[in-house]
């Protein structure tokens, strides 16, 4: 089956300097796609290869089917949304939105009722006669959207279209864009640096380094089960604890020992589930060598709250470095394997500073990387 947007071994080069290699990604109908990665990793590139403002010096573009490396931006049927806006300052709301319709000659008329439907959709019907320089930033926002969409484009572009706003309004942004995204059903892709924006917005993710895609999944499938060290530390909130570890036999079944510095070390049973690795295969390759266990902070924390004390729940004892209340949990640093490892608490935890606490591991939720190539095992 033919992907609506599909993005084929896309590779991109500014002289000797290879920006984007061999890049794959298929995009179906309706997706919400989000392209994330730390600055420089390539990800604002492709998107302006797909919006034909960056030629592809190898591999293939289409939409829907449709050769699309050769067409000028305008026609590709895409619209893009900018970080700055990009608003004409000597034209009002109605202006900015409708300028576009206008130069390709649309009646009037139908002018006027695309903007009103558009206004209406991003409730800043009150705002059409507006110039942009009497406009907060998040309604500046919208007007930008609001042109994107009376274009009824196959395809949305977002470029970082949040980092301009204050913390508040860009969580604000969120919800309004997502609402937008389900009830138009439109195919967007959506670049953004900030990790939590790519987990609340996206269908599904990409995430890139380097010019490199690393993961391509939905947002369950990178928070869980990342593909490599680079994705499991950039994605999540505090990211994932990475901490070194020894693959051992414990009574007949493997297990992970992993050193304390003040006690001996701790022998963390591998579990055979969905998320954790297997008990024997690969796992069983790792006999007696170095690996690196992943735990989630939510995956280390209160002996209480641990669900029902299931058999891949183990109990541990740490001592505490730091606790930061955040509201509606702590967190409390401990010193594990040689790392400082995060732990998500209940907000009335009594873990303390300086004082060791108990805590309950899950282990099913466990994942284990190869410390040499940083892949998952």
């Amino acid at each position: 089956m033919v992907a609506f947007l599909e993005v084929d071994q896309i590779v991109k080069r500014f002289g000797a300097v290879e920006v984007l290699k061999a890049i794959d990604i298929r995009v179906e109908d309706g997706e919400f796609l989000v392209l994330v990665g730390p600055s420089g990793c390539g990800k604002s590139t492709l998107l302006n290869t797909i919006a034909g403002l960056e030629s592809v010096t190898e591999g293939e573009l289409r939409i829907a089917g449709r050769r699309v490396n050769e067409l000028h931006p305008k026609d590709r049927d895409i619209a893009m949304v900018f970080q700055s806006y990009a608003l004409y300052p000597n034209m009002n709301v109605e202006q900015n939105i409708s300028f576009g319709m206008e130069m390709r000659g649309v009646p009037k008329a139908e002018r006027a009722q695309a903007v009103r439907e558009v206004a209406k959709l991003l409730q800043i019907e009150q705002l059409l006669k507006r110039k942009p320089s009497q406009l907060s930033g998040g309604q500046r926002q919208r007007v930008a959207m609001g042109r994107a969409l009376v274009r009824k484009p196959k395809i949305f572009l977002f470029d970082e279209p949040l980092s301009n706003l204050d913390a508040k309004l860009r969580v604000e942004m969120r919800t309004e864009i997502k609402k937008l995204h389900q009830r138009l059903g439109a195919t967007i892709v959506y670049v953004t640096h900030d990790q939590i924006e790519a987990m609340t917005l996206a269908t599904r993710i990409a995430v890139m380094r380097g010019g490199v895609l690393q993961q391509l999944g939905t947002p369950r499938e990178v928070y869980d089960h990342p593909a490599n060290i680079f994705v499991a530390g950039f994605m999540g909130s505090p990211s994932m604890n990475l901490i070194p570890a020894t693959v051992i036999e414990d009574g007949g079944r493997l297990a992970v020992a992993v050193r304390r510095e003040d006690a001996g070390p701790l022998r963390l049973p591998l579990h055979e589930t969905t998320n954790g690795p297997p008990a024997d295969g690969r796992a069983r390759d790792y006999l007696g060598r170095e690996v690196i266990l992943g735990l989630r902070p939510e995956a280390i924390t209160d002996p209480r709250d641990a669900e029902a004390h299931t058999a891949h729940h183990h109990p541990i004892e740490c001592l505490v470095e730091v606790t930061e209340p955040t509201g509606p949990d702590t967190l409390a640093v401990l010193r594990l394997g040689g790392i400082e490892a995060t732990a998500r608490l209940r907000a009335d935890s009594d873990a303390r500073p300086a004082h060791s606490s108990a805590f309950m591991v899950d282990m099913a939720k466990a994942v284990l990387f190869d410390p040499a190539t940083e892949a998952r095992i």
